[in-house]
């Protein structure tokens, strides 16, 4: 890492922690992607990309065609992650990479969630768009050797899940591959775990599908191939990891060093649960050293029992009442054959939110 004194010299001391913060681990500043706008198509184009390191900018020009489905992926992170994150206090608002925090770097259970889901998301995205014919690099993944039951049979164009892992793990994972040091060992440990907790998740999230086929809607037959899951699915399966995550610490285990867990009798990290090296702030106020928006101005369920409750959503500080009208469709009716006609209705609704 740069000395202070000589890069730094003159900046606020603020700024300066931020800077030094970010140089930490740029392993998923490739999600600055989601903000690119512009067409990949010329080699020249990978220079001006935000948040790739050298080696990423390389797969970039050696695979051009790959960068749009990249972009796509990084937008689906950040979707995914706020919707699936919406109901409590982190909602993953530091995934929007103008507002780039340390939450999302400080080895915290909320960036081991976020580089589990980023992992996923990369491959998850190639594996379909080899299936939907965007990428000429790849096709349909491949047909299953099992001999399927009576009544089934193997067809349709499965997702190449082998394509998407291979491609997707070689550009996330780069960053923490990078020779230029770039973080602790620990932190890249921890990033390259947790980046192959979310590959397993996506592995799990393969099942069969299938398409009935008969006289009359009899489904004599099934022509079945394996597709994955959404993303949200598979979102709200690294969530529950999320939520029972492992605090590790770095230390000598047998002739090197390795993440164990902390609070736990020795024994190896377990290959499907994330982990973590700090403890997070409980998000309550804003804290921009920690990463933390707060949660002022939230909205918060009245009623509700759980993490959007708004006596855990305002952590003890209150709420404000407003309404809000809103329009939905009412008296619908059925119409033979086939459509459905409705009205518009309007009523008003109290809603809440965090003082």
């Amino acid at each position: 890492m740069y000395s202070m004194k000589r890069t730094f010299p003159s900046l606020p001391l603020c700024l300066l922690t931020f800077l030094l913060l970010s140089q930490q681990c740029t392993g998923i500043k490739w999600l600055a992607l989601s903000q690119t706008t512009q067409h990949i198509n010329k080699t020249q184009h990978c220079k001006s990309l935000p948040g790739l390191v050298s080696s990423q900018a390389q797969l970039c020009r050696t695979n051009l065609e790959l960068m749009q489905t990249i972009i796509q992926a990084a937008r689906e992170v950040k979707k995914v992650c706020q919707k699936t994150f919406a109901d409590m206090r982190w909602n993953c608002s530091s995934i929007d990479t103008q507002k780039f925090l340390p939450d999302l770097e400080r080895g915290t259970r909320e960036s081991a969630f976020v580089y589990a889901l980023s992992a996923a998301a990369i491959s998850h995205t190639i594996a379909r768009a080899c299936t939907s014919g965007d990428l000429r690099l790849c096709s349909c993944g491949p047909i299953p050797g099992e001999i399927p039951e009576p009544g089934y049979r193997w067809g349709g164009c499965a997702d190449n899940l082998h394509y998407g892992l291979l491609m997707g793990s070689k550009f996330s994972d780069a960053p923490m591959k990078f020779k230029k040091k770039s973080g602790t060992h620990a932190n890249k440990l921890m990033h390259l775990h947790n980046s192959e907790v979310g590959r397993q998740a996506l592995r799990d999230a393969l099942v069969m599908k299938c398409k009935c086929h008969g006289v009359s809607g009899s489904c004599s037959i099934r022509t079945c191939w394996r597709g994955l899951q959404d993303l949200k699915d598979i979102a709200m399966d690294l969530k529950t990891k999320y939520l029972s995550a492992t605090k590790v610490v770095h230390r000598p285990m047998g002739t090197r060093k390795q993440l164990v867990p902390k609070d736990i009798d020795i024994r190896p990290v377990r290959e499907n649960e994330l982990v973590y090296l700090q403890s997070s702030p409980d998000f309550c106020m804003r804290n921009d050293k920690m990463g933390s928006f707060g949660t002022q101005d939230r909205q918060c369920n009245k009623t509700s029992s759980g993490s959007d409750s708004c006596d855990l959503m305002c952590c003890g500080r209150g709420y404000n009442p407003y309404s809000e009208r809103v329009v939905e469709r009412c008296h619908c009716k059925y119409h033979w054959c086939c459509y459905v006609t409705c009205k518009k209705c309007e009523r008003t609704v109290e809603k809440y939110v965090c003082k």
